[in-house]
């Protein structure tokens, strides 16, 4: 196989993936983004993890959050729980690998807050920790996996939101995992922009009366 058919056979189970998702997972996408819509609105804040590169991606978002996206707005509270290496090796090192989300899930999160669980396989045994902690605390969950779901589809609650990627090629559900996390941020764009211009016409309609 030569270097143009690699791009575009990659290209294309790309392509067919995110037609798949177009198809089965535009209700979820649309509640998730909602439910962190509303998580901002409250004041509430967005914890993000993952491992490898999961954790990237929740890196990824997070920064996006706290810097911007597209439009300029002001800074949102969001925090990836890999970022820090001397928590993340302290908890490793008295509690063990399991806990270095779960740990900080009970110290930093609050109920009415979202915390997003990304893993490509559904596998990942750090991750099951922190949602029992999550649940425990009132918080809202979001999980992003792919394959055939992983023992996380199965321990997953009707309240929690989950978006599984129908592919079981690790690189596509890596793939498609970011595009979901930049349709938030746009949606997170658009909701904050849409209720700047709802004041700014309210103001404007009070000062006329």
């Amino acid at each position: 196989m030569d270097a143009k058919q690699i791009i575009t056979q990659e290209i294309q189970a790309s392509i067919d993936t995110k037609a798949k998702i177009l198809d089965t997972l535009t209700q979820q996408i649309i509640e998730a983004g909602n439910i962190i819509n509303e998580c901002i609105d409250r004041g509430k804040k967005i914890l993000c993890c993952g491992n490898g590169g999961s954790s990237s991606d929740a890196q990824h978002f997070a920064a996006e959050l706290v810097g911007r996206y597209l439009g300029e707005r002001k800074s949102l509270p969001a925090l990836a729980l890999a970022d820090s290496s001397a928590a993340v090796t302290a908890i490793a090192n008295d509690y063990g690998y399991d806990q270095v989300f779960a740990r900080q899930v009970e110290g930093l999160g609050n109920e009415g807050d979202v915390l997003i669980l990304i893993t490509t396989s559904g596998n990942s045994s750090n991750l099951f920790p922190a949602l029992e902690v999550a649940r425990k605390k009132g918080l809202v969950v979001i999980a992003l996996n792919g394959k055939n779901g992983g023992k996380l589809a199965q321990v997953l609650s009707k309240e929690d939101i989950h978006l599984c990627i129908p592919s079981m090629q690790t690189a596509k559900v890596q793939e498609s995992h970011i595009m979901l996390l930049h349709i938030w941020c746009a949606m997170i764009d658009t909701h904050l922009a849409e209720k700047e211009h709802t004041l700014q016409t309210e103001a404007s309609n009070t000062a006329t009366n």
